[in-house]
């Protein structure tokens, strides 16, 4: 058997990742930019065992069925075009992210997929090449290979369409998540973007500004700029869930508790607490802040939702194996 287990932490698009101009190869439209996050992530472990007559795959303890676990087998033969591993394998995946809830659990699951397939078909690539096949599972995955600030640049195909760490974060930032709904949602990412592209009349406008707006954050995090890498966070994001209007159907991930987050948010910018929203796919609301004032703004949030509601988070770091310790927490 060869094996191995990796941790990988989600990140939350600053500059967002939404639409594809290739659906196959996960070629997005724009490149973007990311914040890797310390406190949400996904552990796997791959196993390719002889002893196995079919791929196997279980997430949070419970196995998959045939179309989830066709997934992962479409995904390690990446891995296994590559090399002389050829045995079926055994995937186990432990999400401490919820599924499909708008808080990028496809980032770190893929991620960590990648990184435990990498190590255990002795593929060996560096993590930039990395990333190119962590793309192939999930695009926004590709930034969870690296740690803090992440670029996914577009490229121009499948090779070079890879992420670079371009700052580690190692100043005042951090975020308050606020879990608005965490349960799956219907209309996932995936059709929701491709819906977004095909039909929103505002998508054009998406495309001609993401790029001037990753321009500017890059020199405000080059600067350490937290109120221009806040306003430019806000606005990206807002211009994202716009084009969802216009689509056709129209689409909005919002819930009368987002609003209430934002609203939030937007008193405490008054009384001069620099915070900033940015959502994804989802109902949940992103607060970006200097990680000093994170409590600060967990309580005044408190006055509409509830603790477990809200996670304070700092700077994530980039996948990693697994010590013994940390595989001794699951049945592996």
């Amino acid at each position: 058997m060869k094996q191995a287990a990796v941790r990988a932490h989600t990140n939350i698009a600053l500059i967002k990742y939404w639409g594809k101009r290739d659906e196959h190869l996960f070629l997005p439209v724009n490149s973007s930019l990311s914040l890797t996050l310390d406190k949400l992530f996904t552990d796997t472990l791959v196993c390719f065992d002889p002893s196995l007559t079919e791929d196997l795959f279980y997430l949070n303890g419970t196995k998959q069925n045939q179309m989830e676990t066709q997934k992962i087998s479409r995904f390690i033969n990446l891995f296994r075009d590559q090399t002389d591993v050829k045995d079926f394998v055994r995937v186990e995946s432990i999400n401490h992210v919820p599924t499909a809830a708008g808080l990028a659990s496809s980032a770190s699951a893929f991620a960590a997929l990648a990184g435990a397939a990498n190590i255990a078909s002795g593929l060996q690539l560096e993590p930039q090449a990395l990333s190119t096949y962590a793309r192939r599972g999930s695009g926004s995955s590709t930034r969870s290979l690296f740690g803090g600030f992440v670029e996914w640049n577009k490229g121009t195909n499948s090779d070079d369409s890879m992420a670079i760490q371009i700052d580690d974060a190692n100043w005042d930032i951090g975020m308050v998540i606020v879990a608005v709904n965490t349960s799956e949602k219907k209309v996932s990412s995936r059709e929701g973007m491709k819906r977004t592209v095909e039909t929103s009349p505002f998508y054009s406008v998406w495309e001609e500004t993401a790029e001037a707006d990753l321009v500017e954050i890059k020199q405000a995090i080059s600067n350490q700029d937290f109120q221009t890498l806040g306003e430019i966070t806000e606005r990206n994001g807002m211009k994202m869930h716009g084009t969802m209007l216009g689509a056709t159907p129209p689409l909005s991930y919002w819930e009368p508790a987002s609003i209430q987050a934002i609203q939030i948010v937007k008193h405490l910018r008054e009384q001069g607490v620099l915070c900033y929203v940015t959502m994804d796919a989802g109902p949940n609301v992103k607060v970006l802040c200097r990680l000093s004032e994170a409590d600060k703004i967990k309580e005044a949030l408190l006055e509409k939702f509830s603790d477990d509601q809200l996670l304070i988070t700092g700077p994530g770091k980039g996948i990693r194996e697994l010590t013994a310790d940390e595989k001794s927490v699951y049945s592996w």
